[in-house]
């Protein structure tokens, strides 16, 4: 296998059919790829009760500091209907100047973009002075519990340490060097359920529909908004996902109604401030609602989601300037520095190290027909190669 030629290393990638759980080969296939290149490659696979075993790969290359990381995962979603598909999902086939198949843009094309950017390093300037590591899992698009959090763990159980990470993620929204994600919003999730009592629809004296106050308490949550935006962030936002009765009768007021929400919050907030915010307005709302004139408050409670996203920014100049740099000297562009987006493993890595994003377009992630540009890959392969050489260059000042 030649290494350099990132779409060859794509292809092999996305051959490897690795919808979550399953390993599928891919992570054999990378550890192929990095260990004739010097790397010590350990598979670590992750285990908790009621949740699938996950394989996970930690390769480093080198001994000593500085120490670049590049994060990602090989997993991939379901391919869908598969008879959508104008080419195989996992044919990795060719055409009109696009590779299609699933995993190329979602993040299988940033592994092997990177894979071959540090193959270009090593033929022509030997090995970085420094460490270089892969920390990639099987569990990027499942529930991320045995994943990059325990995968982290491991690696800083045995005395790893980094001075800087790149996870691959697709940030570009429609052409190479439009953006570098510095940062996350953080992300709470929460389920409030509404007590009545039920009753017959025609004589709702006898009842107290909870479908009123679910209504109210919800209202409360949307509106008036949580903050108009930072210097570094968009306004905060909460959504409303579902509302359910779970009520099949026309004529029969339902005992109880739930709400599911989720709010994407920017550094204004913390997550334990924004949950006493959150219980305000549902308190407030609660005794207030003009749905149920003459009703005691509404009776209410809420579960929160076990695992909160927290809000961070990255402001390591060395990084974002290398990286920058980079991109302006591959592209002729200079990238959008940017918070804007959903959750992403850098959310756990922020907790290690300095971390940024930066990858391919991801217009097609996720779609039926996801597909990469060739010609991107080569050149995303050449940011990274200019990257690796720009990052080692500041650190070493």
């Amino acid at each position: 296998m030649t290494v350099t030629d990132p779409v060859a290393n794509l292809a092999t990638l996305i051959r490897c059919p690795s919808v979550t759980p399953s390993e599928g080969g891919a992570l054999s296939a990378l550890e192929a790829m990095l260990k004739p290149l010097g790397f010590a490659v350990d598979r670590v696979t992750a285990t908790e009760d009621g949740t699938p075993d996950i394989e996970n790969l930690y390769a480093r290359l080198g001994a000593d500091g500085p120490h670049l990381m590049f994060a990602g995962h090989t997993d991939v979603v379901p391919v869908g209907d598969e008879a959508a598909w104008t080419h195989g999902p996992f044919s990795a086939d060719i055409s009109d100047g696009e590779m299609y198949g699933r995993g190329a843009v979602d993040m299988k094309g940033g592994i092997a973009c990177f894979a071959a950017a540090v193959a270009r390093h090593i033929e022509k300037n030997g090995n970085p002075q420094g460490s270089i590591s892969f920390l990639i899992t099987g569990d990027e698009e499942g529930p991320a519990i045995n994943g990059t959090v325990k995968l982290l763990e491991w690696a800083a159980a045995r005395g790893e340490r980094w001075d800087a990470c790149l996870v691959g993620e697709p940030t570009n929204p429609d052409r190479l060097g439009d953006m570098i994600k510095i940062g996350r919003r953080g992300s709470l999730s929460g389920t409030i359920t509404v007590h009545g009592v039920q009753g017959h629809a025609a004589y709702p004296h006898l009842a107290d529909s909870p479908v009123r106050g679910i209504l109210a308490l919800t209202q409360a949550l949307m509106d008036p908004p949580f903050d108009a935006g930072t210097d570094d962030f968009q306004p905060s936002n909460l959504e409303v996902t579902t509302i359910d009765v779970a009520n099949k009768a026309v004529n029969v007021i339902p005992a109880k109604a739930s709400a599911r929400f989720n709010i994407r919050f920017n550094d204004t907030w913390s997550v334990d401030r924004l949950k006493a915010e959150i219980i305000a307005r549902l308190d407030r709302a609660s005794a207030e609602s003009v749905l149920r004139p003459g009703r005691p408050p509404v009776r209410y409670d809420i579960v929160w989601s076990e695992r909160p996203s927290h809000v961070f920014l990255t402001r390591n100049n060395a990084l974002i300037a290398s990286l920058s740099g980079a991109v302006q000297a591959v592209t002729g562009r200079e990238p959008t520095l940017s918070t804007t987006g959903g959750t992403s493993d850098a959310r756990f890595i922020k907790d290690y190290c300095p971390v940024v994003e930066f990858g391919l377009v991801g217009q097609t992630m996720h779609m039926v027909d996801e597909r990469v540009a060739v010609a991107d890959l080569e050149t995303l392969t050449q940011i990274y190669e200019t990257f690796i050489s720009r990052w080692f260059g500041h650190a070493a000042d």
